[in-house]
């Protein structure tokens, strides 16, 4: 006498085919919905102090390296300190009730708590002066920061996207007289700029294996 029906000979394959498709689509979504660009592009945290970089980089067109100075030095950017604000503010909107942090900072000693915006993660070592001197432009990883009212997280600085560049540096190498200009593209460059980016690409030797960013 047989106790279950013959129909239930098909469930193991069933259910084999349903783990199959249902993890398949779970892969999919994880790699896909929880990667960098849809995780961390578009990240704008609330700083301390209404910094508009629409307004200073964008419409006063003060350079990136007046308040990152180091970015042509140093492997990290620096978050500008105080006094570089005061060089400016100490006569410029004095009594900005939006400037209040920074006085309060100038007066006490004490550094604004800006919150960093791109933050590789710790295993990673990225140098900016490297990039800069070799043609990088702020804006192949930060975006149109001088149209940015609060900035942003532009491009998803994950492994495979500066791998891509990595592989084809390229499209992304300009001047270096031209790294922090926002405006300018490679269209518009003189016979002059197109033969120092072929001398740049032509010494460009970007790490593709594991050591040259984890270190």
């Amino acid at each position: 006498m047989q106790i279950f029906p013959k129909s239930l000979n098909f469930l193991p394959l069933v259910t084999a085919l349903g783990v199959a498709v249902g993890g398949g689509i779970a892969t999919f979504v994880v790699v896909y919905y929880f990667s960098p660009r849809f995780l961390y592009v578009g990240y704008e945290p609330e700083q301390p102090v209404a910094y508009s970089h629409r307004l200073h980089a964008g419409q006063l067109g003060i350079d990136c390296r007046y308040c990152h100075a180091n970015v042509e030095r140093s492997f990290e950017a620096m978050v500008p300190p105080t006094q570089t604000c005061m060089g400016c503010h100490a006569v410029v909107r004095t009594d900005s009730a939006r400037l209040a942090p920074v006085r309060e900072s100038w007066e006490s000693g004490m550094p604004v708590s800006w919150i960093r915006v791109h933050n590789v993660p710790d295993h990673v070592f990225f140098d900016h002066s490297v990039h800069l001197s070799a043609g990088v432009g702020c804006v192949t990883c930060h975006g149109r920061v001088d149209r940015m009212e609060v900035v942003s997280i532009a491009e998803p600085l994950s492994m495979g996207w500066c791998l891509d560049c990595h592989r084809d540096p390229e499209p992304h190498l300009r001047p270096v007289s031209r790294v922090t200009d926002m405006t300018w593209t490679r269209e518009q460059a003189t016979d002059a700029e197109r033969a120092e980016m072929a001398a740049l690409l032509a010494r460009a030797t970007p790490p593709e294996n594991c050591s040259g960013c984890h270190r």
